[in-house]
């Protein structure tokens, strides 16, 4: 019960240390969430377990490669580590999400599919289109960062160097980017489907 005390970063330096059990208990604090999160997008109990473990196995790897680095926290490191296998997971089955989300917000999952009818096509690029009129009424900030991250693909840190803010800003920004989308989207009664 003492190991619960203590943060996620004194973890996950214990494991990288040598201390095994440190990285059981980041597992146990941290499953629930992760499993649940994992299973909202595929909807599967076995193809869950699957994505769990790989992403356990890459959170391993990373840490004994040291290739770690505690510029955000755990959690969110490791839900962006899950949300990557289960795109992946879709691409294997050609039902890739066109647009990535980061777990917090779906617009960006319209379908993509190489057998569109011509109608399909209209609706989808008039979805897009709706969708980047949405984007341009957001404050400039939080607009500016969503594109670099959502278009652009750039990494937060590439995003933080290319604007001069920190990591934290800039996922702040994004955060309240895709809040404001979301209020905006009910609020109007949007529908962004295909």
């Amino acid at each position: 019960m003492k190991n619960y005390t203590l943060s996620d970063a004194v973890l996950v330096n214990s494991y990288i240390q040598g201390e095994e059990s440190a990285l059981s208990t980041l597992i146990e604090r941290h499953k629930q969430r992760i499993y649940s999160f994992i299973y909202s997008k595929v909807f599967d109990r076995d193809v869950s377990e699957d994505i769990f473990q790989d992403t356990f196995i890459k959170v391993i790897r990373t840490l004994k490669l040291g290739k770690y680095n505690e510029e955000g926290k755990f959690l969110p490191w490791v839900m962006r580590i899950a949300h990557n296998l289960v795109i992946d997971h879709f691409r294997k089955g050609n039902r890739m999400p066109k647009f990535e989300d980061n777990g917090e917000f779906s617009i960006f999952s319209v379908i993509s599919d190489g057998d569109l009818n011509a109608e399909k096509k209209l609706i989808q690029e008039q979805v897009e289109v709706d969708l980047r009129n949405l984007i341009q009424e957001l404050p400039e900030d939080q607009k500016e960062v969503l594109v670099m991250r959502m278009y652009r693909d750039m990494s937060f840190k590439e995003i933080s160097d290319k604007t001069g803010v920190s990591i934290n800003t800039a996922l702040g920004r994004m955060r309240y980017a895709l809040i404001n989308l979301r209020k905006v989207i009910e609020k109007n009664n949007i529908v962004l489907t295909n």
